[in-house]
């Protein structure tokens, strides 16, 4: 592992442990150049994924970047950063067992939005707006009708 304070190609494991539900593993590694120290994060991967934009543009799938986007949606809601890395990992999970090396971005944002729903109802459709591209508030008046969402605002009246 290539050290990241001086570049150099080696590193020690001082220290491994599992983490995320044994999904990932942990190791602090050390520099013999520089002595510096870093962690590191190894997790399996079953298979490399391309995820196939509706542009036409195929992409590398790119785990962090769902993260970004996940957490995007779910900046200032009360959910235990735990929760959300096991709802990636799930998503993950299904997106690799699907068989298939490419999968329509399309196959993603449904898995997201189903996954958020049952977590977060506002992260979910903070996410719906960007990934439907709502225009307008009539958008998110005719979505809100369509998921049932906005039901219990009517039940409490």
């Amino acid at each position: 592992m290539k050290c990241p304070f001086c570049g150099h190609l080696e590193s020690q494991v001082k220290d491994s442990r599992p983490s995320e539900d044994g999904a990932v593993i942990r190791r602090r590694r050390s520099c013999p150049e520089c002595e510096g120290r870093f962690t590191t994060f190894e997790r399996v991967q079953l298979r490399e994924l391309t995820i196939a934009k509706r542009s036409g543009r195929r992409a590398p799938f790119d785990r962090e970047k769902l993260m970004r986007s996940i957490s995007i949606a779910m900046r200032k809601r009360p959910i235990d950063p735990e929760r959300v890395e096991r709802m990636v990992s799930t998503i993950v999970r299904q997106l690799e067992s699907r068989g298939e090396t490419e999968i329509p971005s399309n196959v993603v944002g449904e898995l997201v939005m189903k996954a958020l729903k049952s977590l977060d109802e506002v992260a979910y459709v903070r996410y719906a707006s960007v990934y439907r591209d709502f225009r307008e508030t009539d958008d998110f008046a005719r979505f809100l009708g369509e998921e049932g969402l906005s039901d219990r605002e009517e039940e409490s009246e």
